[in-house]
């Protein structure tokens, strides 16, 4: 994530500001230019661009209550933002506890369709794909009548994306990643992952492109249910982290596409961050370790670029959350197989950015 400055008094903006701090103006994102933007009221609910005052635009109807700060153009007949407008069902608002759910999802959801416009991945909704557009239900659980709690299921299927509203709660998340596991459990982490499922039906599935998806990752024919069961049941196979960026990788071919697609974006856009706050790794005495972001890692050349910047980065950022106590912010191990799946990423992503900018000219 690149950090931005306020358009009317050049103090720097982060991504989930709504106020810029030192000249008070009200700040909101445009997608279309994928900048923050300093903003002066029209009207009740026309706002207008500070460094362009003929930009007239208005906030996304979740704005209302906290929970976005994106903006919409004047004209546009849809409400809400282009992130929001892909939400079937949310969190229940009538309590603060939902309310406060619901910002923390969609503090998430937006950062994954920051890095989605940049990459310039295909996004459409239901009304533009009504029957595999991009659609996202943050589902509640259930409580039966005897006062059990079923957790609500996270998941994909054909498009449609269904997030656990609890896990935004950092308690819930931490018992189900213990339950589960896993090293690392986040929200944004979830909308990745499962983005990943949609990303192989528009760009490998759709395009017929199976050939190098099998070469790399394996074959998707295989019985989903019955891998899935097995994995639950066994655990992942021996040996998995020779292979695998994770042991949900190894269960199955497309969990495997889902979770490599999941840290492609994981290392992206966390590269960016590095970049826009000037971090390099330079440790005294162990020169193969040094590193330095000085590309755009949204256009690296190869995914070997990013993981030559990446490996040293999040090393360092690993021994710094020690001394703090804390665990390690990237406790993945990228293996060659690994890598090499990434490359095959970078390259399918590349092909659908340059297939996308050729249809926009």
């Amino acid at each position: 994530m690149r950090l931005f400055d306020c358009d009317n008094c050049d103090q720097v903006v982060h991504f989930d500001n709504r106020q810029c701090v030192r000249c008070n103006h009200r700040l909101g994102f445009l997608p279309g230019d994928m900048t923050m933007h300093a903003l002066e009221p029209r009207d009740e609910t026309a706002w207008q661009l500070v460094a362009r005052p003929e930009r007239i635009v208005r906030f996304c109807a979740n704005a209302g209550l906290d929970i976005c700060n994106w903006l919409v153009a004047s004209d546009d007949q849809n409400p809400f933002c282009i992130a929001c407008r892909h939400n079937r069902l949310v969190p229940n608002t009538n309590t603060q506890d939902g309310i406060d759910r619901w910002r923390r999802i969609s503090q998430a959801q937006r950062h994954l369709f920051y890095s989605l416009l940049r990459l310039n991945l295909p996004h459409p909704d239901r009304e533009q794909d009504p029957q595999g557009g991009l659609v996202f239900d943050f589902l509640e659980d259930t409580v039966q009548f005897d006062g059990n709690v079923v957790p609500a299921m996270t998941g994909h299927e054909e498009g449609l994306i269904a997030i656990r509203a609890a896990e935004a709660d950092d308690v819930t998340r931490e018992l189900a990643r213990s339950a589960m596991d896993e090293n690392y459990r986040t929200l944004l982490g979830h909308f990745r992952h499962e983005t990943g499922h949609f990303i192989w039906n528009k760009l490998v599935r759709d395009r017929g492109a199976f050939d190098a998806f099998r070469a790399t990752l394996g074959d998707e024919r295989q019985d989903y249910s019955a891998a899935l069961q097995s994995h639950y049941a066994n655990g992942a196979t021996i040996g998995w982290q020779e292979s695998y960026i994770s042991a949900y990788a190894a269960s199955h071919p497309w969990e495997d596409f889902a979770e490599c697609f999941a840290h492609y974006l994981h290392i992206v856009d966390t590269l960016e961050t590095a970049r826009a706050f000037g971090i390099a790794i330079d440790p005294r005495g162990h020169e193969e370790m040094a590193a330095e972001v000085d590309f755009q890692p949204y256009r690296a050349k190869s995914a070997g670029q990013l993981i030559s910047a990446w490996i040293p980065l999040s090393v360092a950022i690993n021994a710094i959350q020690r001394s703090m106590g804390q665990p390690d912010a990237y406790p993945f191990v990228l293996s060659p197989p690994v890598v090499a799946k990434l490359e095959y990423l970078h390259a399918l992503i590349q092909s659908a950015t340059e297939a996308s900018q050729r249809f926009a000219a």
